[in-house]
């Protein structure tokens, strides 16, 4: 992996299976826009990162390698072999496969509270209203840096309400986030405790929130505290494994990255069975 330092940004290449644009389509994220095939902006780490793809690498504008290394390295998880976890897929050829074609997924490393609140706003939703329903409530309630709005605190939410939350549209969603800030400000729920306790712990934590069910605590646990033995299995996933397991499947089977592996299936399965 090489970091040049350019007059605009930083280039990054040399990178192997890592491709930002193909993480953020494939469910683990919502803040992002899709500026045209080689060019994305990220919303995340208390700020936008403009990324465009060239020839050469991935072009990070206005960022520097060592503000990079400080705030995205960990983000991207770039410091984890993935070639490595794809040949450890590699008995398995219906996960093999699916891996060669997303590649260049690596689980992004998000912000716990964020991603709690996201995944409870993606119940029974589509991508495009999830998105608007998150951006939407971070412009209400959210600071504001340099025109982009950040995410707003358990805290800042508590204290807006059910009512206040009413025109961002969450309609039954509301109730539950109201009730996630709740239990996360009286520490009720610890997210640090959380992210040390052991994954079944944390599931159990988690699920002590209204409104969090296995699907949604999975997710958070992969996409917000690197729980990468959690497996969320949506209406995608689920195609595949009745497609190509049947009721034997058994996801601790697939060992430590099994949510890695949950990453390319439904890439996969969304992009390429989906379309057939």
């Amino acid at each position: 992996m090489k970091f040049t330092n350019t007059k605009n940004g930083l280039l990054i290449s040399d990178c192997e299976n890592f491709d930002p644009f193909v993480s953020c389509e494939c469910g683990q994220c919502f803040r992002f826009v899709k500026l045209s095939d080689d060019e994305y902006d990220l919303f995340s780490c208390g700020r936008k990162l403009n990324i465009k793809r060239q020839e050469d690498g991935w072009f990070f504008a206005d960022i520097d390698e060592d503000t990079f290394k400080e705030k995205f390295f960990d983000y991207f998880d770039l410091g984890r072999d993935y070639g490595e976890i794809i040949n450890s897929f590699s008995k398995d050829d219906v996960i093999f496969r699916a891996s060669g074609f997303g590649s260049g997924i690596r689980i992004f490393r998000q912000d716990a509270w964020e991603t709690l609140i996201s995944f409870i706003i993606s119940q029974n939703n589509n991508i495009p209203r999830i998105k608007k329903i998150i951006e939407s409530l971070c412009a209400l309630l959210g600071e504001e840096v340099d025109g982009f709005y950040c995410f707003p605190s358990a805290g800042r939410i508590l204290e807006a309400g059910i009512d206040g939350l009413a025109p961002i549209k969450a309609g039954f969603r509301a109730k539950y986030i109201i009730d996630a800030a709740q239990k996360v400000v009286s520490n009720e729920i610890s997210l640090d405790y959380i992210s040390t306790c052991g994954y079944e712990n944390a599931l159990t934590e988690l699920k002590k929130i209204k409104g969090v069910g296995d699907k949604v605590a999975n997710c958070v646990l992969l996409f917000g505290f690197g729980y990468y033995e959690a497996f969320p299995i949506d209406v995608w996933v689920k195609r595949v494994i009745n497609k190509y397991y049947g009721e034997t499947f058994n996801p601790k089977d697939l060992g430590a990255f099994a949510g890695i592996a949950q990453q390319y299936l439904f890439y996969y399965e969304r992009n390429i069975i989906g379309n057939e």
